[in-house]
C-alpha cells in the first residue's frame, strides 16, 4: 500500500488531499453548473434548461395550440419528476412568465386563469391554472422528431430530452433573457421579432454586413410594455456592436385637455419590468415628502389597459417639465442594461453582438436543415425499397402467390428468386390481401413517382449550399410573415425616438409665485410680509432693534446680501421665515459672523451690474451673475486687506461715478475708468489723506447728480467743479449737501 494511504477497517482507503485545491475543484464545478445549466441561455435556441423542458414536457403532453388545456400542476409535475429535479415553486414561476403577455414579448406559453398582472401581483396556485403551447412554442420545437437536434439522458437515465430546440422563431433576442450566474450575469432585453427577421434575411444576402446595415432593421429594443427609447443612435450603436450597454425607456404620455382651460397629464405605457401599484406608491410618497411640488394628485384609472392620470397643482405649469421632474424622480424612466452573455454553440459562455448572434442562430437553423433534410432523405429511401418490392410482387403476383402458398419458408425463396432485400420481402409477407386490388398498385406508382421527385429534390439542396440558405432564407421569410410586424402580437410596441434634448427645469417653477415684502432690522433679524406693503410702513422690532432694510419681492425671487467682509450671499426668498413675528436672525440663513455687517440687501436679476467698494476708497464693477452664492458660506466678492471693510455695493445706472468720503470731499468722473471684474480688490476710486469712503453713486452724466434732503429731492447739473479724474482728492460738495454725507 502507497505511503499516502490510510487504511480503513472495511478495507477503503483516505487519501489526504489539499484543502485548497479540493474546494477549488468543487467550487469550480458549482460554477460550471450553475453557467451552463441554469444562468445563462443558449444563443441557438434562446432557453434556458428550465425553460426548454417546460416546452418539450408540454409537447411530449401534446399540447399544442389546437389541444385543449391542462392544468399547470401536472405539467410541472411531468417536468420535475422526469426532467428537472428542482423545486415546483421555481418550475412554476418560469412558466407563468412564459405566459404573462407583460413580461414575455411573444409567450411561448398560453395561459387560462390568473397569470398576474401588470401591478406585480402573483399569479394563481398551479392547481387553479391551466396551460398549452402558443403558436410560436410550435415553430420552436418544429422537427424536433425528425433528428434536428441531439438528445442526452436525463438526470435518471429513463428519459431523453433535447439538448437544444429546432427554433424556427429568433426566441433570445425576440424575447430577451435575464440571469446571474457565479462570475457572470446576462441581460437582454425583448426586440421585435419581424426586425430580426429581416435582419437576418439581410446577413444570408452578404454574410459581411456590418452593424451599421444591420441597425437599418433592428433599431433597437422592442418591449412588451411599449413605451420610449431615448438613447442616442450613437450608444444604441455601441452597445449592439459590443454586447455590452443600455436603453433609456420612458413612459408614453399625453396632454388630456379639460373644461375651463385645466389638463391632466394621462401615462398609457409605462417602462418595462415596472410594476404598476409599486411605481404609484413611490410617486404618492414623494408627493407626501413634498419632492415633487408640481404634482397635486394622482390616480390609477387602469382596466386591462394602463392609464395613471397626473394633476398639475397649477395649469400654468408646463406638461413637459412636470414630466421631467417625474423621469429624474421616479421609475416613469428607467434604464434596461443590455449584456448579450450568451452560451455558443460549444457550450461557452461569452458576450456577443448583434451580428454574433444573429449569424449563430442562422448557422444553427442551416444545420436544422441539413439534418431534417437528412432524415427525410433517409426515410425516403426505406419507403422506396418497400416500394419497389410492392411492385415486383405485382408484376410476378401468381409466383408470389405459389411461393407463399407452397413454400415451408417462403422468405429466403422470396428473396432468392427474386433478388429482394429482407426489408423488401418481409413487406410483401405483410402484404394485406386488400392489396392485391389494381387500384392500389397504381397509388404505389404514384408514390413512388412522387417520393423519387421529392428524393431528387432533396439531394440537390443536401448538395448545394446556396440552395440550403435560399430555402432557409424562405423559412425565415415564411417566420416574419406569421409573426412580423403586420400582425397583430408582431407590431412594433415601443417608439423609437430620439434622446431628449435636456430640459431646464427652473426651481422657481416649482414655487408658488406670490408678492412678499422683505423686512431686515438693524439687528439682524429677517422676515417676509405677505404682499407688497408700503415701505414707508411702520414695523414692529424687538426693544432697541428697528428697520435697516425693507424692499419688495417675490417668492420665486433670490434675495442677495452683501456684507462688510466683502462676500456676496444668496438667500430664497420663499425660504425667508413668514408671519407676524419677527423673523430670523440672517446670521443663522449666511454663514456671517458677529462682526459682520449687511452693506446692502436686493432683489438679484440677471444682467444688472453693481460697483462694490472698501472703505479705503478701492473698488470694480462686478455682474450680478458673479454676486449668485449658492452655498451658505457665500462667495468672496471683495478682497480685503485688515482693517478694511466693504463700505458699498450699488446698482449701476449710468455712466458717471460720484464719490464722497468721511473727508467730506466729492468726486465725481466716468464709470469707463472702472474696470469690470469677477472678484479682486479693484482700482482706486478716491484718494484720502485723512478720510474713508463714506458714500458712491452711479447716475446718468447728462441728467445731473441728485441726492435726498429729508422729504426734497436736489438736483445738481453743473458738475464741472468736480469733475475730475478716478484715484482724485475731490472737492467740497454743493451747499446744501447732506451732513450724512448721503445721496440718499
Amino acid at each position: 500500500m502507497p505511503d499516502d494511504l490510510t487504511a480503513l477497517p472495511e478495507g477503503g482507503a483516505v487519501k489526504p488531499t489539499n484543502l485548497s485545491a479540493a474546494l477549488s475543484e468543487r467550487y469550480l464545478a458549482y460554477a460550471m453548473s450553475t453557467i451552463t445549466a441554469r444562468s445563462l441561455p443558449d444563443v441557438r435556441d434562446g432557453l434556458k434548461p428550465v425553460h426548454r423542458r417546460l416546452l418539450w414536457a408540454m409537447h411530449q403532453l401534446k399540447l399544442d395550440p389546437a389541444a385543449g388545456f391542462k392544468k399547470c400542476a401536472r405539467i410541472v409535475g411531468d417536468v420535475m419528476g422526469k426532467y428537472h429535479p428542482h423545486g415546483d415553486a421555481s418550475i412554476y414561476e418560469a412558466m407563468v412568465r412564459l405566459a404573462q403577455e407583460f413580461a414575455a414579448r411573444y409567450p411561448l406559453v398560453e395561459g387560462q386563469g390568473n397569470f398576474g398582472n401588470i401591478d406585480g401581483d402573483n399569479a394563481a396556485a398551479m392547481r387553479y391554472t391551466e396551460a398549452r403551447l402558443t403558436a410560436i412554442a410550435s415553430a420552436m420545437l418544429e422537427g424536433i422528431e425528425e433528428n434536428a437536434v441531439d438528445f442526452r439522458a436525463t438526470y435518471d437515465g429513463e428519459e431523453q430530452e433535447p439538448i437544444v430546440l429546432p427554433a424556427a422563431f429568433p426566441n433570445l433576442l425576440a424575447n430577451g433573457a435575464n440571469g446571474i450566474a457565479v462570475g457572470m450575469a446576462t441581460s437582454i432585453p425583448p426586440h421585435n421579432a419581424g426586425e430580426l427577421c429581416a435582419a437576418a434575411l439581410a446577413l444570408i444576402e452578404n454574410p459581411k454586413a456590418g452593424i451599421d446595415e444591420l441597425l437599418r432593421h433592428v433599431p433597437g429594443p422592442d418591449f412588451p410594455t411599449g413605451g420610449v427609447m431615448i438613447e442616442s443612435p450613437e450608444a444604441v450603436r455601441e452597445a449592439y456592436a459590443t454586447g455590452r450597454g443600455g436603453f433609456r425607456i420612458r413612459a408614453r404620455w399625453e396632454k388630456e385637455q379639460l373644461k375651463n382651460g385645466t389638463w391632466q397629464v394621462v401615462v398609457t405605457e409605462i417602462p418595462y419590468q415596472v410594476a404598476k401599484s409599486r411605481l404609484i406608491e413611490q410617486i404618492a410618497q414623494l408627493m407626501e415628502e413634498k419632492k415633487l411640488p408640481l404634482l397635486a394628485d394622482i390616480r390609477d384609472e387602469s382596466t386591462d389597459v394602463v392609464r395613471v392620470v397626473l394633476e398639475p397643482k397649477s395649469r400654468t405649469v408646463d406638461p413637459a417639465v412636470l414630466m421631467e421632474t417625474l423621469f429624474r424622480a421616479t421609475p416613469l424612466e428607467s434604464r434596461v442594461s443590455l449584456n448579450m452573455n450568451v452560451l455558443d454553440a460549444s457550450r461557452t459562455p461569452r458576450v456577443m453582438g448583434l451580428k454574433e448572434v444573429l449569424r449563430a442562430w442562422l448557422d444553427h437553423r442551416h444545420e436544422v436543415l441539413v439534418r431534417r433534410s437528412q432524415h427525410r432523405l433517409d426515410a425516403i429511401a426505406r419507403r422506396l425499397e418497400i416500394l419497389d418490392g410492392y411492385l415486383v410482387a405485382y408484376l410476378n403476383l401468381d409466383e408470389v402467390i405459389r411461393i407463399i402458398r407452397e413454400e415451408d419458408h417462403p422468405k429466403p425463396v422470396l428473396v432468392s428468386t427474386f433478388s429482394l432485400t429482407e426489408v423488401q420481402a418481409e413487406a410483401i409477407l405483410n402484404m394485406r390481401l386488400r392489396s392485391l386490388r389494381k387500384l392500389e398498385e397504381m397509388e404505389i406508382r404514384r408514390e413512388h413517382k412522387k417520393l423519387s421527385a421529392e428524393q431528387k429534390s432533396l439531394q440537390a439542396l443536401l448538395g448545394s449550399e446556396k440552395l440550403r440558405w435560399k430555402t432557409l432564407a424562405g423559412q425565415i421569410a415564411a417566420t416574419r410573415e406569421k409573426f412580423g410586424e403586420e400582425t397583430g402580437i408582431g407590431r412594433r410596441r415601443t417608439a423609437i425616438d430620439a434622446a431628449p434634448a435636456a430640459v431646464v427645469i427652473d426651481e422657481r417653477a416649482f414655487i408658488e409665485r406670490e408678492p412678499i415684502t422683505v423686512i431686515l432690522s438693524e439687528k439682524g433679524w429677517i422676515r417676509a410680509l405677505k404682499g407688497h406693503v408700503p415701505l414707508e410702513t411702520e414695523h414692529k422690532f424687538k426693544e432697541g432693534d428697528r428697520l435697516r432694510f425693507a424692499l419688495h419681492a417675490e417668492t420665486t425671487d433670490r434675495i442677495c446680501l452683501f456684507a462688510t467682509n466683502g462676500k456676496s450671499f444668496t438667500i430664497k426668498a420663499e425660504a425667508l421665515p413668514r408671519g407676524r413675528g419677527d423673523g430670523q436672525p440672517v446670521r443663522l440663513m449666511v454663514e456671517l459672523t458677529n462682526e459682520d455687517e449687511v452693506v446692502e440687501l436686493f432683489v438679484w436679476r440677471e444682467g444688472r451690474k453693481y460697483l462694490v467698494a472698501a472703505d479705503d476708497g478701492r473698488g470694480f464693477v462686478v455682474r450680478s451673475e458673479d454676486l449668485v452664492a449658492e452655498k451658505r458660506t457665500g462667495k468672496q466678492v471683495l478682497t480685503l486687506e485688515a482693517p478694511n471693510e466693504a463700505a458699498a455695493c450699488v446698482p449701476v445706472e449710468g455712466d458717471t461715478v460720484a464719490i464722497i468720503g468721511t473727508n467730506r470731499k466729492l468726486l465725481v468722473f466716468p464709470l469707463e475708468q472702472v474696470p469690470e471684474m469677477t472678484r479682486g480688490r479693484g482700482v482706486a476710486l478716491q484718494g484720502y489723506r485723512d478720510g474713508r469712503l463714506s458714500d458712491v453713486k452711479v447716475f446718468q452724466g447728462t441728467a445731473g447728480l441728485s441726492w435726498r434732503i429729508g422729504e426734497r429731492v436736489r438736483l445738481e447739473t453743473d458738475l464741472t467743479t468736480w469733475r475730475g479724474n478716478r484715484a482724485g482728492a475731490g472737492r467740497q460738495p454743493p451747499n446744501g449737501f447732506p451732513r450724512n454725507n448721503r445721496f440718499g
